[in-house]
């Protein structure tokens, strides 16, 4: 009989992990803390709850590392995609989905799983025997955080993530704000209106800058250092940086236009994005901060439009624990020291929820064919999830490792972009091309092992 793969957390990674190696025919047990130990940021004990963002980003395949991340998961049954299509919300050329449904479609496809079972409750050691895979992402909880850093032999290296708050529809002011996505961008009306937009002229964006950079703010520990993700830095610290970084970042004005003074060029421009299916709730996009709560309101409502809007939740921050995964992973994404445990999503220095599920999906696959007695190879190293594995176990510089998205700086360079193919369009169309056909022949070579094996 086939041994029980554990998993310990139930988020994107996971989940994804668990569904994959149930579906190769072995037992999984999701091992989840929540509800009964809660966190932060977390508001439910469903499986695969969306924290922060409301986006999957970029859903291009052919122009977009995430997207091409998107493709190669899809094609691999992958339930968090599958899940996300079913959930989709108009956000122009990204994926954005409907949340509380979408972790509530996680959480009863895995419980429908003859083959997976969820046990609640917080597991504080490092396993020693078994088939075990670590999926805690940022939040790993204090115990097995704790347990993990002695066994690695140093502190878990950290930086810390922002969320953003969210806005009741109803309490904004159309009069000022409009429906409309940058550069009308989408295939359908709904899709060319997916934003909705709150513009700024310079007084009102100095004014609001000045309310930004004077604001209370969420202070660290004594000893900590405060380091952030690039791709979710708070905005206060965005302004710090500059008073115009805000306006070239999430609030620039380009590709929209306002039909309320068609004639004048907006300063700068806040966007919110559905993040419901209702349309009742909005998330304002790439405005993750750590100003505390009383000092959100006030500064938020300086924004045109948002003079009287009622929050359903404020912003906030969080520490971010994650592995130096190019030390202590081998490229199968096994702990070096303990090789029976596995770690993926967003402690392994993977960031986004699309990486995250990704390395699920591997670690998932790895482990079951390993316990399924036929070993499978890591991915081709030109695939997204290939050039993505590669460099958190052993392609990046670990003295200056950092959490990575997925980008086209990963992939090695494609031979023969001479001549007519040497913009960046024919750059990305060649990577995802050969991207995709390598990644079939994985699945392929996979499926055929797994046949040849029975």
């Amino acid at each position: 009989m086939t041994e029980t793969l554990h998993i310990i957390g139930g988020g994107m990674a996971g989940s994804e992990a668990a569904w994959q190696a149930a579906n190769m025919g072995v037992p999984v047990i999701i091992h989840e803390m929540r509800p009964k130990v809660e966190t932060f940021a977390h508001r439910t004990g469903d499986l695969a709850e969306m924290v922060c963002s409301n986006s999957f980003r970029s859903d291009d395949d052919e122009q977009n590392a995430v997207g091409l991340l998107h493709w190669e998961m899809r094609a691999a049954n992958g339930l968090i995609m599958a899940t996300a299509d079913r959930h989709r919300l108009p956000a122009g050329g990204a994926l954005a989905v409907d949340r509380d449904p979408f972790a509530a479609s996680v959480t009863a496809a895995l419980k429908k799983h003859p083959l997976v079972s969820v046990e609640h409750g917080e597991i504080t050691q490092l396993p020693t025997d078994g088939h075990w895979i670590i999926a805690t992402g940022p939040l790993t909880s204090e115990g097995l955080g704790s347990a993990i850093a002695t066994e690695t032999g140093s502190d878990a290296l950290a930086f810390f993530d922002a969320i953003a708050p969210i806005v009741y529809h109803d309490s904004i002011d159309m009069g000022r704000a409009w429906m409309q996505s940058r550069y009308d961008k989408g295939e359908t009306e709904e899709e060319r209106a997916a934003y909705l937009n709150c513009p700024m002229d310079r007084d009102q964006y100095e004014t609001f800058i000045d309310a930004l950079l004077a604001a209370d703010k969420t202070e660290f520990h004594e000893g900590e250092t405060a380091k952030y993700f690039d791709g979710c830095l708070p905005i206060e610290v965005m302004a710090e940086r500059g008073r115009e970084t805000l306006r070239h970042g999430p609030m620039k004005p380009v590709g929209l236009t306002n039909p309320h003074q068609p004639d004048v060029k907006p300063w700068a421009v806040v966007q919110l994005r559905r993040d419901n299916a209702l349309g009742t709730l909005y998330n304002i996009v790439g405005f993750q901060t750590k100003m505390k709560y009383g000092a959100q309101t006030d500064v938020f409502k300086t924004i045109p439009g948002l003079e009287n809007a009622q929050f359903a939740r404020l912003g906030g921050i969080h520490r971010n624990t994650f592995l130096n995964s190019p030390t202590l992973l081998d490229n199968r994404m096994c702990l070096r020291s303990r090789p029976h445990i596995r770690f993926a999503g967003q402690i392994t220095g993977v960031e986004g929820y699309v990486e995250s599920a990704a390395m699920g999906l591997l670690a998932g696959r790895l482990a079951a064919a390993d316990m399924l007695g036929r070993p499978l190879q890591g991915p081709p190293q030109d695939t997204a999830m290939g050039a993505l594995v590669h460099h958190i176990t052993g392609g990046a510089e670990a003295k200056t490792f950092q959490p990575m998205n997925v980008n086209f700086g990963l992939f090695r360079p494609v031979d023969g972009l001479k001549g007519g193919r040497r913009g960046r369009k024919d750059r990305y169309k060649a990577y995802t091309d050969r991207a995709k056909a390598a990644w079939n022949e994985w699945l392929s070579q996979a499926a055929l092992d797994e046949t040849q094996s029975v």
